[in-house]
């Protein structure tokens, strides 16, 4: 049994690096804030270490909801699995988030 923890950078939660299905969390299961740790792109940025902040949620076509996180330091874009465990209203929130405050004005629909 593995007890390896973190502290959120946003929230300072202490977290487990498991959650409840045994799979390996990335981010807080409170505010969803992760930290930059680690490059997937091959020359890309350094490991910079800031927050990491939740901007949207994505779902694939085999289901289940991805979150999506920007780097608040160089705006780097990455993925993680949402745990069993994740706050359900930040969740819905974020997924929400596009309909609830649209890029655009909603009143351009009306001259259509």
């Amino acid at each position: 049994m593995r007890t390896e923890t973190f502290t959120c950078v946003r929230c300072g939660l202490t977290v487990g690096v498991l959650d409840p299905s045994g799979g390996r969390r990335d981010h807080c299961p409170s505010c969803l804030h992760s930290r930059h740790l680690r490059d997937h792109v091959t020359g890309g940025p350094a490991d910079c270490g800031a927050r990491m902040t939740p901007i949207a949620i994505a779902v694939p076509r085999g289901g289940g909801w991805t979150l999506v996180h920007r780097c608040t330091a160089c705006a780097t874009l990455s993925t993680g699995q949402v745990a069993p465990d994740d706050n359900q209203l930040v969740l819905v929130r974020l997924a929400v988030r596009p309909i609830a405050q649209p890029p655009f004005p909603l009143e351009a629909f009306g001259d259509l």
